[in-house]
């Protein structure tokens, strides 16, 4: 289990000694890989210190909420407007609505399912938000994988590609069948978050413009 991994499941852990155990031990882990050549990594020990503090603050994270703009498009359908997403260890509640104000969807997660209200009140409901959303909407919303990334972190699962700017914050990710990249990133209480996040898969790209971040939690 990669030192990643260990980091990530701690924030999803309730104990809060258990945490924060796991979390000195990532950032002692990664001061130790800020000593390799900037030849070896192709960045500087500064640029790799700072890169492993900020994933240990964001390790931490457990909820948070935002309100933005989503866009996306695949062959035959697309969707631009609003959202408001409400995100915790647990569930997640989305709104999505119109240009023009009106509510499309509401999406909530729970351990158990996923659950979606249309604009007409009618209800459905299924395992996952991938399945659920491609049935009602046409296309897929990667809840999965998306609390993580929205962030700026990978997810739990293998990373095929990433790339780290000198301030420490990923640039590109590689992960899941999705090609992210991350843009304007700024200062949220003690976070730095990005507020442009890009994805793209085979099927669909989907645009996240993040206006207001309320500042996570632990």
């Amino acid at each position: 289990m990669s030192i990643f991994t260990r980091a990530f499941r701690a924030a999803a852990y309730p104990i809060p000694a258990v945490r924060a155990l796991l979390l000195l031990g990532l950032m002692a882990a990664f001061a130790g890989c800020a000593t390799m050549t900037a030849n070896q990594t192709g960045q500087s020990s500064a640029a790799q210190e700072l890169r492993a503090r900020h994933l240990a603050q964001l390790a931490t994270i457990e909820q948070f909420s935002l309100q933005g703009r989503i866009g996306v498009q695949t062959n035959s359908k697309g969707f631009s407007g609003s959202l408001q997403w409400q995100h915790n260890r647990t569930g997640d509640d989305i709104n999505l609505y119109s240009p023009l104000g009106s509510q499309v969807a509401s999406i909530t997660r729970t351990t158990e399912q996923v659950t979606l209200t249309d604009s007409s009140g009618k209800y459905y409901s299924a395992a996952d938000a991938e399945t659920l959303t491609q049935i009602t909407l046409g296309w897929k919303l990667p809840l999965t994988g998306l609390a993580d990334w929205s962030i700026g972190r990978p997810t739990l699962g293998p990373v095929q590609k990433s790339s780290w700017n000198e301030q420490g914050l990923l640039t590109n990710l590689e992960q899941d069948g999705w090609k992210i990249e991350y843009d304007n990133y700024r200062q949220q209480g003690a976070y730095m978050l990005p507020g442009k996040i890009f994805l793209k898969s085979d099927q669909l790209n989907l645009k996240l413009l993040v206006e207001t971040w309320n500042e996570p939690a632990h």
